[in-house]
């Protein structure tokens, strides 16, 4: 699916809500690609982190149960990072790191200052090439499946 629909499927969000700390009940929800050598070492460095609240973490590369429960298609979870806040609002691609990072020590205070700098839109198209490359080499030769 090309950016331009992922940007405006319902699991894309325009305006970030303002960050909340999860609870128990709700908490923040990251899916990553586990079969991601790049990506699993970075999610392995934020659950080393003393997170400020309960993250779950959810490999897509495994968890397609996880997928089809939150109406999440392989598709647009390999092609984004996504990330469902405790509002239950989806937030994609540096959005989504945002959301992550508000949750972390340390990377709090970076996820206020790129959002109080309105660079977010600018990040964010540096980062769907990337993604884009990213989703590329993850699936060269069939790797893996986005259907």
């Amino acid at each position: 699916m090309p950016y331009s629909e992922l940007k405006n499927s319902p699991v894309a969000s325009s305006e970030p809500p303002a960050p909340t700390h999860g609870d128990a009940r709700n908490p923040v929800k990251v899916f990553f690609d586990g079969g991601c050598p790049l990506c699993r070492r970075e999610i392995d460095h934020y659950r080393r982190l003393s997170a400020l609240g309960p993250i779950e973490w959810i490999d897509i590369a495994i968890d397609d149960d996880a997928l089809r429960n939150h109406g999440l298609t392989r598709e647009a979870a390999m092609a984004r990072f996504h990330v469902l806040d405790t509002a239950d609002q989806w937030q994609t691609g540096v959005p989504a790191f945002l959301e992550l990072w508000s949750h972390l020590p340390v990377y709090r205070w970076m996820a206020r200052i790129l959002r109080a700098s309105r660079l977010e839109n600018l990040l964010d198209k540096v980062y769907v090439r990337f993604a884009s490359w990213r989703l590329r080499r993850r699936c060269d030769n069939d790797s893996c499946s986005t259907n």
